[in-house]
């Protein structure tokens, strides 16, 4: 691996993350998901405005995970309470699938949580059913806890597995 590293988004960061998103976003669910819904889905999350919205209303936690200073991947993290944490979005660019960054991203957003907020003690995930990363989820140590069918709107539903990792 290159020098890697792990960073906390700013609101300078926002084309950044909508960029990265559109580098991923596709290529993850193109096997899954229609192309109406993942249009529909790309513009609920990552418009600018609603990048903007998760981060200052939400107060989404996002970082951005740069190799030899190129960025490649992007997290955000969700306070549910002061134990409960939830990954909301992981994703790598392709190019970098398989070297470690998804592993990388996912320990140093725990270790952020871990060092910011003592009392954490659980992270969450939902990762969509069919998504072939549901085994990379359980390799990192997150288990299935239950599944959701969550409406989005449009009549298009998430379909997801709620995977639980403690920490």
């Amino acid at each position: 691996l290159n020098m890697l590293t792990f960073r906390q988004a700013t609101e300078s960061d926002y084309q950044l993350i909508q960029s990265l998103a559109s580098q991923t976003w596709e290529d993850t669910y193109k096997n899954i998901l229609t192309k109406a819904q993942l249009d529909y889905m790309f513009e609920m999350m990552y418009s600018i405005e609603n990048i903007k919205k998760q981060m200052n209303e939400l107060h989404h936690l996002f970082f951005i995970v740069e190799d030899d200073h190129t960025p490649c991947a992007y997290c955000s993290i969700e306070q549910k309470d002061d134990f409960l944490f939830n990954f909301q979005k992981i994703y790598a660019v392709p190019t970098v699938h398989g070297k470690g960054i998804g592993r990388y991203l996912i320990e140093q957003g725990i270790e952020y949580i871990k060092t910011h907020f003592p009392t954490a003690s659980k992270v969450e995930l939902y990762v969509n059913r069919f998504n072939p990363a549901v085994d990379f989820y359980k390799h990192m140590g997150f288990e299935i806890e239950s599944t959701r069918d969550h409406h989005i709107g449009n009549d298009f539903y998430m379909n997801d597995f709620i995977m639980v990792k403690t920490i």
